[in-house]
């Protein structure tokens, strides 16, 4: 299953090493634009050049990981495309482009079901998601996201509990599954 991660679901931290994990368990295969990458990037400057310089890193060691992620020559399709935001539309073209079955993204209003429907493309947020592919792999996600509570836990120096950590990402119903 090939996945288009919105740029809205790769910054923060939590979901997208949820979502991330998930696609290094050979749970789905990621995939995503430049434009969307730089749009994390930048997103993540807003806090500050510290965190501008971790989203490049991070960002540096995504596509050392998936290198076959990157979706390119979208642009041509946007030109027959509409979305209630026009500026949404390279997100789209990328999916069409790169034959993704599901759109992450926590933008719903922007990305009409019907719309997607007839790219035959379906829409999920994070939370569902990873809650499909919890019934599918129950055991791998809870191993995902058991290390990404460790891996909170340990940066934090103090505990961590699952489901305030799920629900704190924006995947309750996962968090409240997997507590």
């Amino acid at each position: 299953m090939k996945v288009l991660l919105d740029a809205c679901v790769l910054f923060p931290t939590v979901m997208r090493e949820v979502l991330i994990g998930a696609a290094q368990a050979g749970l789905y295969e990621p995939l995503w634009s430049d434009r969307l990458l730089e749009e994390w990037r930048r997103a993540a400057a807003r806090f500050g050049p510290v965190e501008a310089m971790q989203a490049e890193a991070q960002i540096a060691l995504l596509r050392a990981a998936f290198p076959k992620s990157a979706v390119q020559g979208y642009e041509p399709i946007e030109a027959r495309l509409y979305l209630p935001d026009m500026d949404d539309l390279h997100v789209l073209a990328a999916a069409i482009k790169g034959h993704a079955d599901v759109l992450v993204t926590l933008n719903a209003k922007d990305f009409p079901r019907h719309t997607l429907t007839e790219e035959g493309l379906e829409r999920l947020d994070a939370d569902q998601f990873m809650m499909m592919l919890h019934d599918r792999a129950p055991d791998q996600v809870g191993a995902v996201v058991e290390k990404v509570r460790a891996t909170a836990e340990a940066m934090d120096d103090a505990p961590r509990e699952t489901r305030a950590l799920m629900k704190k990402a924006r995947m309750p119903r996962l968090g409240k599954r997997l507590g």
